[in-house]
C-alpha cells in the first residue's frame, strides 16, 4: 500500500541526525520503518527548515522524507506553523496530481498536520487518518495562561476529528478526550505507540554506576509538564539512592538552560543536590545502557499523551513507578511492572519509590512482567500491522474529489 505520513513539524530524520527530537519524530520514525519492512510504499512530509536540503531524502530504513516548501525555509517554533499550513496541503495536492506516486491514504500526526492532509485529500480524493500526539483540550487543561497554541487549536482538533476517515488514538485515556470534544466514538480506532525490541532489550552494555548506590532514572524533555521537580522533592523519601536526569541540551549547555538551573537549584533547597545528576541530552541509540544502569524508571508526568520512555524502560527490563495521566495507565500495569500514584504528589511518589527499592523481590518481579509485557503487547510491527488494517478499511471507501478554489 502507498501510504503518505504528514509531519509537519517533527520530521523522522531528527531522530536519524540527533536532533532535538521529542516523541513525535521518534513515533513516525519507528512506523515508517515497520511498515516499509512489511512491504508498504512509505513517504513522510515535513516542511522544510533549511535552504539546502534536497526535496527528498531516502531514509536507511526502506522510506522517503519529502521536504515540503511551506514557510520560510529556516527553523520555526512549532505553534508558528499554523499560517503556513495551506501552502502545505496545496503542494501536497498538486504534487500528487501531477506526480507519478498518490498515496491511497494519508496518516496526518498533529492537529496542524492534519489540517494540511485533509486539505489535501479533499483535492484528491485519498482518504485520511488522523493522529493527535496531544490534545489541545488537555495541554489547556494543565497549562492554562502558559499555554502558547494558537487560539483556534481546540475547535480545529473538534473539526478533524468529525472530518477525517479515522482518528487513531494511542491509549484509552486519549478515547475518553476525544468523545468529550465531540469525535463519533466509531470513528476512533485505539492503536498504541511500539517500542523497538532490538535497540531496547535487558541485555547489553550499561552505563557505569556507583554499586553501594541505588540508581532512580527519568527521562524526557526538560519541561514543566514532565514532572522532574515532583522527581526532585521525592528524593529526600529516598535515602542514599541517586537521581539520574536523562534529557534537555547536551550537558555542554546545561548551565545556561533556565529549566536545568531550576531543577538543580532545587535540588540544593531539598538537600539533594549531592544526589541528583543531570546529564543533558543523549543519543538514542545510546538509551539502552542509560535503562540498562538503573533499578527503576520514574515517569512523573502532570499529562501525557502516550508516553515512550516508559516503554523503552520495561522493554530493557526496568520496573517504572510513573503518575496515573494518560498512556502510562495503558502501558503500566498497577502492582504488576510497576506502580501507579497521583500526579504532582512527591510524598506519593518517594514512598512509591523507596517501597520498591527495598522490595527486591518485588522489583525483580515487575522488571520480568515489564519485559514480558513490552515484547508481546508493543513491537513495532505489531503496531504497523494494526494500523495497516485500519489504512485497508478507509482505502476501500474511496472519497470523492473535491475542488477547492
Amino acid at each position: 500500500m502507498r501510504i503518505a505520513m504528514i509531519s509537519e513539524h517533527a520530521s523522522p530524520l531528527a531522530v536519524l541526525g540527533g536532533e532535538v527530537a521529542d516523541g513525535q519524530n521518534t513515533h513516525v520514525a519507528e512506523l515508517s520503518a515497520a511498515l516499509a519492512a512489511a512491504g508498504h510504499d512509505v513517504r513522510v512530509y515535513t516542511r522544510r527548515d533549511a535552504v539546502d536540503l534536497p526535496v527528498t531524502v531516502r531514509a536507511p530504513d526502506g522510506y522517503d522524507v519529502v521536504h515540503v516548501p511551506a514557510g520560510p525555509a529556516e527553523p520555526m517554533a512549532k505553534d508558528a506553523l499554523l499560517p503556513h499550513m495551506p501552502a502545505f496541503g496545496r503542494w501536497l495536492a498538486q504534487r500528487w496530481r501531477g506526480g507519478d506516486w498518490t498515496p491511497e491514504v494519508i496518516h496526518a500526526h498533529f492537529w496542524m498536520s492534519g489540517l494540511a492532509a485533509l486539505a489535501a485529500g479533499r483535492r484528491t480524493g485519498v482518504p485520511v487518518v488522523q493522529t493527535y500526539h496531544a490534545l489541545g483540550t488537555v495541554k489547556r487543561r494543565h497549562q492554562g495562561a502558559q499555554d502558547t497554541s494558537p487560539p483556534g487549536r481546540i475547535r480545529a482538533e473538534r473539526e478533524l476529528g468529525r472530518a477525517v476517515d479515522r482518528v487513531v488514538a494511542q491509549c484509552q485515556d486519549e478515547v475518553t478526550e476525544l468523545v468529550r470534544l465531540g469525535v463519533p466514538r466509531d470513528r476512533i480506532s485505539v492503536v498504541p505507540s511500539g517500542v523497538n525490541l532490538a535497540t531496547f532489550a535487558p541485555l547489553g552494555p550499561a552505563v557505569e554506576r556507583d554499586p553501594g548506590r541505588a540508581r532512580v532514572l527519568t527521562v524526557g524533555r526538560l519541561v514543566e509538564r514532565k514532572g522532574f521537580q515532583d522527581v526532585i522533592r521525592a528524593m529526600p523519601l529516598v535515602p542514599d539512592a541517586e537521581c539520574v536526569v536523562v534529557g534537555g541540551p547536551p550537558e555542554g549547555l546545561l548551565e545556561t538552560d533556565p529549566h536545568a538551573r531550576r531543577l538543580r537549584a532545587l535540588a540544593r533547597e531539598c538537600g539533594v543536590a549531592d544526589r541528583v545528576r543531570l546529564v543533558g541530552a543523549v543519543p538514542r541509540e545510546e538509551m539502552g545502557r542509560w535503562y540498562r544502569s538503573a533499578d527503576v524508571l520514574v515517569a512523573a508526568p502532570w499529562y501525557e499523551p502516550f508516553g515512550l520512555t516508559p516503554l523503552e524502560a520495561m522493554a530493557c527490563g526496568v520496573p517504572v513507578v510513573g503518575t496515573a495521566v494518560g498512556g502510562l495507565t495503558d502501558t503500566v500495569l498497577d502492582g504488576v511492572t510497576g506502580d501507579l500514584v497521583p500526579a504532582r504528589d512527591p510524598r506519593a511518589l518517594g514512598a512509591a519509590i523507596r517501597g520498591l527499592l527495598d522490595d527486591r523481590i518485588r522489583r525483580f518481579a515487575y522488571a520480568g512482567a515489564a519485559r514480558d509485557r513490552a515484547r508481546r503487547s508493543y513491537s513495532w510491527a505489531a503496531t504497523a500491522q494494526r494500523l495497516a488494517e485500519v489504512y485497508g478499511a478507509v482505502a476501500a471507501v474511496r472519497r470523492p474529489t473535491r475542488v477547492v478554489a
